[in-house]
């Protein structure tokens, strides 16, 4: 798969390097777009949709972290000469993929960019095992087996942490092929559905709330990006996060 890419710089010259000296046809990548400012990226992402976005900190308009929080993206990085802590924390809330000082140095870019893509394939092939039917946020609570049952109670007590299926197969000291043959028999979902569907729930939850912003949201529910959560939430529901809570 070919990602798509945009890159938000002010600074001309280093806009001009990004284009020309990268080589994104080597990468796997398209770079369909770029922008001078923050605002003309965040038009331009919502118009484009892209998979990753390079931008630096520092822009006319809204800086590039505004512009993430408000347009986000499956895989974001960021480019910047500035080593701000409350920068680089905000940039780790948004779950930018990696941030890299200016000057640029191509090498470590396309490294990084490979890195990304890598991310992007393994994510992407989890998206792909979710059908867009709305009757998935449906879920068995009530269950038989003890061993479910406890997986089920740590799933909604710590949805908002990192779970896999090995710590649910150690949890109840089960093998993790056993563990998801059974749980699936007794929820009608396999395991990696069901946490995300207690996720998307919840978040539809907590989006009836006007004052909470979205990307806060997810974050808070456990999707490790706001991209990332964005292309989950339309394969389960059929649209996007911003028009679900249009309709609210």
């Amino acid at each position: 798969m070919r990602y798509q890419v945009i890159i938000v710089e002010d600074e001309m010259f280093t806009l001009r390097e990004l284009k020309e000296t990268i080589n994104w046809e080597n990468l796997g990548l398209n770079l369909i777009g770029t922008a001078n400012n923050g605002k003309a990226g965040e038009v331009l992402i919502k118009e484009l949709n892209p998979d990753i976005v390079i931008t630096d900190i520092r822009l006319p308009g809204q800086d590039g972290l505004e512009m993430l929080e408000k347009a986000p993206v499956q895989g974001a990085i960021i480019l910047s000469g500035h080593t701000n802590f409350s920068y680089t924390r905000k940039a780790i809330q948004l779950g930018v993929f990696d941030y890299l000082p200016k000057p640029i140095d191509d090498e470590e870019l396309e490294r990084t960019l490979l890195k990304l893509t890598k991310k992007l394939d393994e994510e992407n092939q989890e998206i792909a095992k979710f059908k867009n039917e709305e009757q998935m946020l449906t879920l068995k609570t009530e269950v038989n087996n003890l061993s479910i049952s406890t997986v089920i109670e740590y799933i909604f007590n710590n949805y908002n942490k990192p779970i896999t299926l090995s710590q649910m197969a150690d949890l109840v000291s089960l093998t993790e092929s056993h563990l998801s043959t059974v749980f699936k028999a007794e929820t009608d979902m396999g395991f990696l559905q069901y946490l995300t569907a207690v996720r998307i729930n919840k978040v539809c939850e907590l989006m009836k709330n006007p004052k909470l912003n979205i990307t806060e949201i997810a974050l808070s529910c456990g999707f490790p990006t706001p991209g990332y959560f964005t292309k989950i939430f339309k394969r389960y529901l059929g649209q996007t996060p911003s028009e679900y809570r249009d309709k609210l």
